[in-house]
């Protein structure tokens, strides 16, 4: 909900009058009703921080009228909007504190502001000197000095849904082993496709918290809908279709909500996901040693032959994994090394 798009719908050339302050209260209040009661209900919060033009703003206005010394309360903002539906108009100057700049778009601003406060039950916030721009920059320059939140974000979410860390961490380490060995002839070069096969590897199993039939697809709408700090929402919908795809029926489609030059390599880094999970699937803690060569479609996967004569069930799935994969166009053969 933006000031701009609130002003221009509700209040045009910043008149205010108490019909038009209610439509847009209420159009607030429609949007905040997703979330409300999640942020209400044990959402552990304690404190509310605003940010950015709009809560600087009215954090200044109602300072200046002598209605809250520091931040913004709810009963502040209840006295700025009499104060504006008044007056009739924000364009008009003599509001103490507003800035000629905002006040086309105070009106609209002010009007989401209170809607959270009401949506919320928030009495009392405090006021960020920064903006999200600057938060997002700040998340950039973490990356830059290898304090990668994303990673910080990957970790909780594994705990939080009781993935067993000493099989994650054999798929992902089986999973990588097979990326550095096709990642030239695959076009997979680059740190994203490493991420994002790691990230799923850790991830895949979450759904088992919920239950086990289709845990892939419980897993992919934990890891779509959560939370989850510094992902993008391209790198949200990307782990997602990872972690969708990493057993039974290989859907092309499920690839399809990405940026189309993300769904090529995407589909190829879920082949070495899924080729991953099926090796790993009698959870044994000794280490594999697999071969893979890949042209185009073309998947030859070498492994050693005494592991393939004790591990029947890993050969059948294998068998099965490859009839999944054909049915998405790509041919897997598996072959005996030594």
């Amino acid at each position: 909900m933006g000031c701009v798009s609130f002003s221009l719908r509700h209040f045009p050339n910043g008149r205010v009058k108490a019909k038009r302050w209610t439509r847009a209260e209420i159009a607030a209040l429609v949007e905040l009703e997703p979330v409300e009661r999640r942020f209400r209900a044990g959402a552990g919060w304690t404190v509310a921080v605003g940010s950015s033009g709009t809560v600087r703003s009215v954090a200044e206005v109602v300072r200046a009228a002598g209605w809250c010394e520091q931040g913004i309360t709810l009963e502040a903002l209840l006295c700025l909007r009499d104060l504006l539906i008044e007056r009739g108009s924000t364009m008009c100057g003599g509001i103490k504190g507003l800035s000629e700049g905002r006040a086309p778009v105070f009106a609209g601003g002010v009007a989401v502001l209170l809607a959270v406060f009401k949506a919320l039950g928030i009495e009392r916030m405090r006021v960020a000197g920064g903006a999200l721009r600057e938060g997002a920059l700040y998340d950039l320059l973490g990356r830059l000095h290898h304090e990668d939140t994303r990673h910080a974000a990957v970790e909780s979410m594994a705990r939080r849904y009781h993935v067993q860390p000493d099989q994650a961490e054999r798929v992902r380490e089986t999973a990588l082993q097979l990326l550095e060995q096709c990642a030239a002839p695959w076009n997979l070069a680059g740190e994203l496709p490493w991420l994002m096969l790691s990230w799923g590897a850790q991830l895949h199993e979450v759904g088992l918290d919920i239950n086990h039939a289709g845990f892939h697809k419980h897993g992919a709408y934990i890891v779509e809908n959560a939370e989850m700090h510094g992902f993008s929402l391209q790198e949200h919908l990307a782990l997602a279709s990872l972690v969708r795809s990493h057993r039974r029926k290989f859907s092309r489609q499920i690839f399809d909500r990405l940026p189309s030059a993300w769904r090529r390599p995407a589909r190829r880094v879920a082949v070495l996901l899924r080729l991953a999970v099926v090796l790993h699937r009698s959870r044994r803690p000794e280490p594999l040693a697999a071969r893979l060569e890949v042209d185009g479609r073309d998947l030859r996967l070498a492994l050693p032959k005494a592991w393939l004569e004790t591990s029947p069930l890993t050969r059948a799935d294998l068998r099965q994994e490859a009839k999944f994969l054909a049915a998405a166009k790509y041919r897997l053969t598996v072959e005996e090394d030594g």
